[in-house]
């Protein structure tokens, strides 16, 4: 019997009711539950085929436990090791760079606190001062100021002047921080891609409130549909990522994708609503089953992105 396994942490609707399906599925050899956890010895398998990870980016004991998995031969969703290395700011490098993808004019700002146990003598090789008023023209104003690795809006600004960002840059202490363009938008879309194959493209409005974001419709072209279909699957081609959330914000005909990297992505009854929940729930379940079903025994089971298959067959 394979074993898919849950992990997760204070979410109550989308793991249960993704465990429900798969079961509800009834494929021989198959079965799912959540993740249990006694003890996590090296090199020792957990005996689950398949992990749906939920939780790992805020519990670094989990974390450990999935590379543990991974290297034993259990299929992680989404890798850990990528996931470990990844930033959002390196997503936008790799959006423009080789997977073509329009994102907002960003630049990278050190972080206004020095870390523990530096000086000012550690930063030998930085400017001072930086060169800020390239930074602003390039950019403009508003901008937003976003940590370069974080999630989940967290020390997220708005800033409409230099004066409004040095009050801001300093708030946010050691944090590394990105300064990206404002995209005044005119229609904004938020698709589930798992598998890099299932897409579900969603109508979307962050500005309303939080219950509100899904109730809306954006009024654009087929074509348009189609090019955002196939950027949220490029994108996880490259990124390497089975479970995820691309968001794009429209202005002037031109998608921008402005937020990709969520590979634990919300996907709560209560906030993404009956129609959206059930189509990830459906679609999650389906892959999960895929993936223990070709399952390699004695192998690494894991997905990679193009980026590392590609540094890898160029010899970097």
């Amino acid at each position: 019997m394979k074993k898919i396994g849950i992990l997760y942490g204070q979410e109550r609707s989308f793991p249960p009711a993704l465990i429900q399906r798969i079961n509800e599925m009834n494929v021989d050899g198959i079965t799912a539950e959540a993740v249990k956890i006694d003890k996590v010895g090296q090199g020792l398998n957990p005996g689950y085929a398949v992990i749906i990870d939920r939780i790992s980016q805020d519990v670094p004991f989990y974390r450990a436990m999935l590379k543990n998995a991974a290297a034993t031969g259990t299929a992680v969703i989404n890798n850990p090791f990528w996931w470990s290395a990844d930033e959002k700011f390196f997503n936008n490098v790799l959006a423009v760079g080789p997977a073509g993808i329009p994102v907002p004019k960003t630049v990278l700002l050190p972080s206004y606190a020095h870390p523990d146990d530096t000086s000012a003598e550690s930063f030998t090789n930085l400017a001072s001062p930086l060169d800020w008023q390239g930074m602003f023209d390039y950019i403009g104003f508003p901008a937003w100021i976003k940590p370069h690795d974080g999630g989940g809006w967290k020390s997220v600004y708005k800033v409409n002047n230099k004066e409004e960002l040095w009050k801001a840059h300093a708030e946010t202490e050691q944090l590394v921080m990105m300064m990206q363009e404002n995209i005044k938008f005119d229609a904004y879309f938020r698709c589930y891609c798992i598998g890099r194959k299932y897409v579900k493209i969603m109508h979307y409005e962050p500005r309303n409130e939080f219950l509100d974001r899904y109730k809306c419709h954006h009024d654009v072209s087929d074509e348009m549909m189609k090019t955002i279909h196939d950027y949220v699957i490029k994108l996880n081609e490259w990124l390497g990522y089975d479970f995820n959330t691309v968001e794009f914000a429209i202005r002037d005909g031109v998608p921008y994708a402005i937020d990709f990297c969520n590979p634990a992505p919300d996907a709560d009854l209560f906030s993404v609503g009956q129609h959206n929940f059930d189509w990830v729930i459906e679609h999650a379940a389906k892959y999960a089953i895929e993936r223990a079903q070709n399952l390699k025994e004695g192998q690494m089971n894991l997905t990679w992105g193009k980026f590392i298959k590609q540094s890898v067959e160029q010899g970097v």
